[in-house]
């Protein structure tokens, strides 16, 4: 039989500790979307607008999980909400008065949120979005729809070379074989809007096909520079530096999620950690968990000795905006398609 749906909310009561995930949601409901969407939550709590504590930040959602299943104690705080994991998942409501600052990629002007969030909807790449009112204070965006969006495919917060370190990234991410196009030592300098961590020239062009305003980009070292300028595209040649173009509505190659990274190490996003003997045995470990995006491997040549033979299983989070914040006379609201689960990993 399965475990029983535990909707109860429970208001100004904490779930402390436990926490392995903190991301931005606007309300209580969303947090707990949030957590049912994460494989590896199982409880949470949601920090409002109004906590009194300036050392929380407000509209903080913690995500939660333990050995049990349940949080270890339950203390009693104002101005916070917590509750479980649910199946089936919430459906997602609307918000006005507050903005999701960031993450735009595309503006419309459209007569009403309904129809911002119809055009949310209909595009792809749009997970949220905030549309403007008649009353805003800036008259010259008044009824503008801002669509958003958050990665989908697992991020490396941090990648940093270190020796002797091995990495494997593992996934699954889309549908039919990509023809693939790269530029040796070639640099396409300028028209920048984003950079991420990446541990090689196939990472990087995996990142900028999932980003919607992505023309094409530039890695170099550990670092991989998207670009948006479609109406041209100057190449200069710069050894050390590959660029490419994106690849989209295919199956990307995935013989760069095989190999082993030495010498790259992909920080933070750590789930948990188990000792083993070798990076193949972590790979395995890290294959046959269904949470598990990518990995660390420390071998014995690494200097402290404290680290040797540890498998670090890591996963990015779900996505989510960037930020919470009150505004008023704004909307912000989600793409429903959302509670369906299609958007998430």
């Amino acid at each position: 039989l399965s475990a029983p749906c535990l909707d109860q909310l429970y208001p100004d009561l904490d779930f402390p500790g436990a926490d392995y995930r903190s991301l931005f949601t606007p309300d209580y409901e969303e947090c707990r979307r949030a957590c049912t969407h994460d494989p590896s939550c199982q409880f949470f709590t949601w920090v409002n607008g109004q906590f009194s504590n300036e050392k929380i930040r407000h509209f903080h959602c913690y995500l939660r999980r333990s050995s049990s299943g349940q949080p270890s104690a339950q203390n009693p705080l104002v101005g916070v909400t917590s509750g479980y994991s649910l199946k089936p998942f919430l459906c997602l409501h609307m918000y006005p008065d507050l903005d999701f600052p960031g993450a735009d990629y595309r503006s419309l002007f459209t007569p009403d949120y309904e129809e911002c969030r119809r055009a949310c909807e209909h595009d792809p790449s749009c997970q949220f979005f905030t549309w403007v009112n008649g009353e805003f204070s800036n008259e010259k965006i008044r009824y503008k729809c801002h669509l958003k969006f958050s990665w989908t495919v697992p991020l490396t917060p941090i990648v940093g070379k270190k020796e002797r370190r091995g990495i494997w990234l593992l996934s699954s991410l889309f549908f039919k074989e990509c023809q693939n196009k790269y530029f040796p030592n070639t640099n396409i300098p300028g028209s920048d809007f984003l950079s991420l961590p990446a541990a090689s020239p196939a990472h990087c062009q995996v990142l900028c096909s999932a980003h919607p305003s992505c023309a094409y980009f530039s890695f170099e070292s550990t670092t991989c520079y998207l670009k948006n300028n479609p109406a041209e595209m100057v190449m200069v040649a710069k050894v050390g530096v590959t660029s490419g173009l994106p690849s989209r509505f295919c199956q990307q190659d995935k013989n760069w999620l095989t190999e082993i990274y030495e010498g790259t190490d992909l920080r933070a996003s750590d789930m948990r950690f188990v000792e083993l003997d070798d990076a193949e045995s972590c790979q395995r470990t890290c294959n046959d968990d269904s949470n598990c995006q990518f990995f660390s491997y420390v071998n014995e040549n690494f200097f402290d000795s404290a680290y040797w033979r540890r498998c670090y299983l890591k996963r990015f989070n779900v996505p989510a905006p960037p930020k919470v914040t009150k505004l008023a006379n704004v909307v912000s609201g989600f793409n429903l398609k959302i509670c369906d689960g299609i958007l998430y990993l």
